[in-house]
């Protein structure tokens, strides 16, 4: 059992360094509320979940190829900047009585999944954390044991989701209009900021 949340913790540390997906979730937790800001994360933990597989089946090294690399960092430069020009055009239309709700869950779901899928560093990141632990895990325990630690992982990932999207829809109902609208520029200025450094990764790869 002991293992089992050591795992579950290892989830939840994969999850939680500030990136642009926690930034999107309190984006969109603060205009839209709980349900929007979790269902982004879900679309973003789907990524997760195929990327994993990737990792177990050791199919993600054809997306190390340079190709591959120069065309997930530009559109990783694509999404990442288009929904931070998109959250600080729609700042100034917060609602701080959180009675007003413009996106769709549909549109915030592919949001934070094609938000992960388009990041590099989210397939560098599972090949590195998720394939290392596999290979040790593969060593120890069987299959199943296996696929029992794997899920614990990506509930670890599944709690994170459900802490961020409270915690952003908190602030929407604790903050005023002003200070929300501030931490919806910021977010998105943070978006546009990791888009930029996405398309500077894609330039460097392309000219090497």
């Amino acid at each position: 059992m002991s293992v089992l949340i050591g795992y579950v913790f290892l989830g939840l540390s994969l999850a939680a360094p500030i990136g642009p997906i926690n930034a999107a979730q309190l984006d969109k937790g603060i205009k839209n509320g709980f349900m929007h800001a979790w269902i982004l994360g879900l679309g973003a933990a789907l990524a997760d979940a195929i990327y994993m597989a990737l990792v177990y089946f050791g199919v993600v090294h054809f997306l190390e190829t340079p190709f591959m690399k120069t065309f997930l960092w530009l559109f990783g430069f694509f999404v990442l900047c288009y929904s931070g020009v998109e959250s600080i055009i729609s700042a100034g239309k917060v609602q701080a009585d959180q009675r007003k709700k413009t996106d769709s869950l549909f549109k915030s779901f592919f949001s934070g999944f094609f938000m992960s899928l388009s990041n590099p560093l989210t397939i560098l990141f599972w090949l590195g954390i998720y394939g290392s632990v596999l290979a040790n895990a593969a060593n120890s325990y069987d299959f199943s044991h296996l696929l029992l630690y794997s899920g614990a992982i990506f509930s670890g990932i599944l709690l994170w989701d459900i802490t961020m999207a409270s915690v952003a829809s908190s602030f929407r109902r604790l903050l005023t209009t002003r200070l929300l609208t501030m931490i919806s520029v910021i977010s998105g200025l943070s978006l546009i900021g990791f888009g930029i450094y996405f398309g500077y990764q894609a330039y460097k790869v392309f000219v090497s």
